[in-house]
């Protein structure tokens, strides 16, 4: 919503907000934008033209029940990007999936500027090549994070619906959000709704490994597909080779691959963003040099301290998925030890839908902690003794403090602000004393 503000600002529209607690990255971006943003849901002293919903609120809400009584016009944040925005572009470039969807976004978005493109976009984080979340389109070139949570109180439909993607990343496909999707097959039907928009001459860009998107794809798909991988057969391969990631299109070779980003989840995201900026017209040499220059999302595995030998990571995963996949990254440096935090903040982890897989995704880790925040079930029985547990920051900060020493690498998982605890850990390390 902070990037729906962004772009409705740049189209010429006077913004201002009503929202809960905000915090960075997104409370600086709106700050730097001079949006203004009412600390708390209420009615508005002045009459809006119209009123953008975002999913999070829902009836009871107080900025909600104002707005209906006052008859205003409303749309939801998907639907506004779709009439005000995406209409307007000759290729929109989506990009859907479980996980990494902010990372590939970014990597398309700045593949296709460096590439003399100017796309706009709009992506759930902030590209650090562009320092904002959002920005219209000069070209005719649009790239949107599509996200799958519903779309608004009014509109259960999944956000991505929206979008009608002329260029469809299906990055991977796991479940998720549990308290909007009973089991994985109803997230399978709302992405195959999404598939069914993309027009005859579009493209379809997935892992061929995936079973949950095959069985997808297997519902019908009228658009061209493209594949992307570390098998053979697929149509942009990456392949390891002393360490080097090589790069095949079409059985060709294309180049070295070589990111500031660490894991090899970031070469799939790296493979997947070629793909969709090649079905926009940019050749696989122009986007492994634009690669080279990309310098990832904030709290995307960001590295945000690194003194006296020690390193601080801030991630935003919060699936068993993505955890195990920051650490797996992190294993691969030269660090004596990979110290991991885990809040479980997401709906899913206080609903307990990824109970039985967080022990297994922390292993990883020499050690582990978990911030049990407000979760509404068991988790100690569920960890087995694979992590410490505690309740809340400032426990978390104190566990943090009475481990780290020199050749450690700590970071921390979160999809919150958890009160400060990066800065605040940030600050120790800077001040560390033996």
């Amino acid at each position: 919503m902070a990037g729906v503000a962004a772009l409705a600002q740049s189209a010429g529209h006077r913004v201002t907000g009503s929202d809960g607690p905000l915090y960075p990255p997104m409370s600086d971006q709106l700050q730097r934008l001079g949006i203004e943003v009412e600390p708390q849901y209420r009615a508005l002293v002045e009459r809006p033209d119209l009123v953008v919903v975002g999913n999070v609120v829902s009836r009871g809400n107080p900025a909600v029940e104002w707005m209906l009584d006052e008859k205003l016009p409303y749309v939801s944040g998907p639907q506004w990007l779709r009439e005000f925005v995406l209409q307007k572009c000759q290729t929109v470039v989506a990009v859907a999936g479980t996980h990494g969807k902010t990372t590939t976004a970014s990597m398309v978005a700045w593949i296709l500027d460096k590439a003399g493109k100017s796309p706009g976009f709009l992506i759930g984080g902030i590209p650090v090549n562009f320092n904002v979340s959002a920005r219209m389109a000069d070209a005719q070139t649009f790239v949107v994070e599509a996200d799958e949570y519903d779309t608004a109180f009014f509109d259960k439909r999944a956000k991505f619906i929206h979008y009608r993607p002329d260029v469809l990343i299906l990055n991977n496909l796991e479940y998720d959000h549990a308290d909007i999707y009973p089991d994985l097959a109803a997230i399978q039907r709302q992405v195959h709704h999404l598939v069914r928009t993309v027009p005859s001459r579009g493209v379809v860009i997935f892992p061929p490994n995936s079973e949950a998107i095959e069985q997808v794809l297997q519902l019908d798909c009228w658009s061209q597909t493209c594949t992307f991988g570390f098998t053979p057969g697929t149509d942009w391969q990456a392949k390891l080779d002393d360490g080097e990631v090589h790069i095949r299109f079409k059985g060709h070779a294309a180049g070295r691959l070589s990111l500031t980003l660490p894991g090899m989840h970031n070469v799939h995201n790296a493979m997947a963003a070629m793909a969709a900026a090649h079905a926009c017209g940019v050749q696989p040499e122009e986007a492994l040099d634009a690669l080279r220059s990309f310098k990832g999302v904030t709290r995307r595995l960001q590295q945000v301290a690194h003194c006296h030998g020690m390193v601080l990571y801030d991630d935003f995963a919060h699936h068993p998925t993505e955890i195990a996949a920051t650490i797996s990254a992190l294993r691969d440096g030269s660090w004596k030890r990979v110290l991991a935090m885990v809040e479980l903040r997401s709906n899913s982890m206080r609903m307990g839908a990824h109970a039985d897989h967080i022990a297994s995704a922390l292993a990883g880790a020499d050690e582990a902690l978990v911030m049990t925040g407000h979760v509404l079930w068991s988790v100690t029985d569920s960890l087995a003794g694979a992590a410490a547990v505690v309740k809340d920051a400032d426990e978390a900060f104190q566990w943090a403090m009475s481990r780290l020493e020199p050749g450690d690498c700590l970071v921390l998982m979160s999809n919150g602000a958890l009160a400060g605890l990066c800065e605040r850990l940030a600050r120790a390390i800077e001040q560390w004393a033996p």
